[in-house]
């Protein structure tokens, strides 16, 4: 459930900076005509997110079991993919995603509605398709037939929405640069689980061999239906008994991603210009 309120609350938390940002933009400019485009253009991007993820989810019921395992894993590795290159880019344009999205919006302010419209709707809907398919597959993998998950989710994006609120009232101030450096590599742990979990699906589509392959096998010591069981597979997506594959790729992922996503970031220094003679 841990991992599931992180997903919700990191991926959310981005979406309602993004809203701040772009309301308190256009109240400070006296330009509360163009409000109303805005939301709409937020809104249309939440109902986007909310159709994929239930496209997804319901989509997926109507396949074989076969191609439901072809299918999660494959989505499952996609959006690794996707919330890798999220955390690696937050972490480098987070402290001009501000000025960025005020150039976005002075010119649409300058084409009119639709593209204000448009602005708002590219801005949240990118991170809304981004967050329903890594909930997806998240929930897909750390599926234990509760809907705690989905609850974990939930609390997650409702957090987000709270302290979104809180920053744009001035009432909270955090330093985002180390949230998103501690949530980022966090999330980076979860992904690889998501990953692994990803690969083992693909393996019980047959499109990948090993199955019966295991790396180790602790379900004696640490067995899945027990509350410290039920905790690891919630958090990290932990399995007591991975394949070999499963292993591998839980750790070709997670160490380098980890190392480079951590590793201190270089300012360029400037080249001293000489005087010419």
């Amino acid at each position: 459930m841990f991992s599931n309120y992180l997903i919700g609350l990191r991926e959310g938390l981005e979406a309602s900076l993004v809203v701040c940002i772009l309301i308190a933009y256009l109240v400070k400019t006296d330009r509360r005509d163009a409000l109303k485009p805005i939301w709409a253009g937020i809104a249309v991007a939440i109902a986007l997110a909310f159709g994929f993820g239930c496209a997804l989810e319901f989509g997926s019921q109507e396949l074989t079991f076969q191609a439901q395992e072809a299918l999660g894993g494959s989505l499952s590795i996609l959006a690794v993919g996707l919330v890798t290159w999220m955390v690696f880019w937050m972490r480098r344009t987070a402290r001009h995603l501000k000025s960025e999205l005020h150039g976005r919006l002075d010119a649409a302010l300058a084409m009119g509605t639709g593209a204000l419209v448009a602005t708002a709707f590219l801005a949240v809907g990118r991170e809304g398709l981004e967050t329903a398919l890594f909930v997806w597959a998240s929930v897909h993998a750390a599926s234990d037939g509760t809907p705690r998950p989905l609850l974990g989710v939930a609390l997650g994006l409702l957090t987000a929405v709270l302290l979104g609120w809180l920053f744009y009232r001035g009432a909270l101030r955090i330093n985002l640069a180390k949230f998103f450096t501690w949530t980022g590599g966090m999330l980076v742990v979860v992904a690889a689980g998501v990953l692994a979990y990803g690969f083992h699906d693909l393996q019980e589509a047959d499109f990948l061999p090993g199955l019966t392959d295991k790396a180790f096998d602790i379900s004696g010591t640490i067995p899945p239906d027990s509350w410290y069981g039920t905790l690891l597979k919630g958090v990290f997506n932990f399995q007591p008994d991975p394949t070999t594959l499963q292993a591998a790729v839980w750790l070709l992922y997670l160490i380098p991603t980890l190392a480079l996503f951590l590793a201190p970031t270089r300012t360029p220094t400037p080249t001293p210009v000489r005087d010419k003679v």
